[in-house]
C-alpha cells in the first residue's frame, strides 16, 4: 500500500515535468511579464497626465480628468480589449507597429495602459492628499507656476506617500495581463493554460497549481519590495 502511494506520488509530480517539457510555460509567463512591465510605464505616464488634470486650476481640465477616471474604472478590462481589437484594428483598420504580428501585443499593452492608468492617478491623488497644503502656497509664493509646482515640490512627495497602493496597482495590472487573450494575444498564460486544459484534461490540477504557483512566484517579490520601500521613503512629518 505504502508503494503504491509513492508510486501514485512520483506520477502525479512527473506529470509536471512532462508539462513543462511539452509546453513553454516559461515563455508564456515572460510574455505576461513583459505586458505588465510595458503597460506599467504607459498607465504611469497616462496617470501623471490625469493627475495634473484632476488638480490643475481650470475646472474644464478637473471634470474631464475626473470623466475618464470613473469612465475607465467602472469598464471591465475584457471589453476594453475586444473593443481595441474588433472595433480599432478590425473596423477601423488601426494598426500601431508596421508588423502584423506584434500589432496585437501592442493593442493589449495599449489597453492594459488605458484600464490601469486611472487607478494609477488615483493612487497619486491618495498620496497627493499627504502634501501638506502649505508646500503648494510656499511654492506660489516663491514665483513657481503650476507645472514647476507639481513636478519639483507636489509629485515626488506624492509618490513616495502612494509607493504602497502603486505596487498593489502593479500586483492587479500583472494579474489582468492576462485577459491579453481578448486582444489577440495567443503566447500569454491563459492561452496556454487553455490550450493544456484542452488537450490534457486528466491533469487539470497540476496544470492549476503550475500556473497559480508561478503567480505566487511573481507577485511576492513585488508587495516585499513595495512594502519596503513605502516604509523607507515616507515623508516623515
Amino acid at each position: 500500500m505504502f508503494h503504491g502511494f509513492l508510486a501514485s506520488l512520483s506520477s502525479y509530480f512527473s506529470t509536471f515535468a512532462d508539462l513543462l517539457t511539452r509546453y513553454n510555460v516559461l515563455g508564456a509567463f515572460w510574455m505576461n511579464i513583459q505586458l505588465t512591465l510595458w503597460a506599467a510605464l504607459g498607465s504611469l505616464v497616462l496617470g501623471i497626465v490625469l493627475t495634473l488634470m484632476r488638480i490643475s486650476p481650470v475646472s474644464s481640465l478637473v471634470r474631464v480628468g475626473d470623466g475618464i477616471v470613473m469612465f475607465f474604472k467602472n469598464m471591465p478590462l475584457a471589453i476594453v480589449m475586444v473593443f481595441l481589437l474588433l472595433g480599432c484594428f478590425i473596423q477601423l483598420q488601426v494598426q500601431l507597429p508596421a508588423s502584423f504580428n506584434t500589432n496585437f501585443y501592442w493593442l493589449a499593452i495599449t489597453g492594459l495602459s488605458l484600464y490601469t492608468a486611472p487607478f494609477v492617478s488615483e493612487s497619486l491623488m491618495s498620496g497627493i492628499n499627504t502634501v501638506p497644503m502649505g508646500q503648494a502656497e510656499a511654492a506660489r509664493s516663491l514665483g513657481f507656476g503650476f507645472f514647476q509646482s507639481a513636478f519639483l515640490i507636489i509629485l515626488p512627495q506624492a509618490i513616495r506617500g502612494a509607493i504602497a497602493p502603486l505596487g498593489n496597482t502593479l500586483i492587479a495590472l500583472l494579474k489582468n495581463s492576462t485577459v491579453a487573450a481578448a486582444a489577440g494575444v495567443a503566447a500569454e498564460t491563459s492561452s496556454l493554460m487553455n490550450t493544456m486544459i484542452q488537450y490534457n484534461a486528466s491533469a487539470i490540477t497540476q496544470i492549476f497549481l503550475l500556473f497559480a504557483v508561478g503567480y505566487v512566484i511573481l507577485i511576492i517579490p513585488i508587495g516585499l519590495a513595495t512594502t519596503y520601500l513605502s516604509n523607507k521613503l515616507a515623508v516623515r512629518r
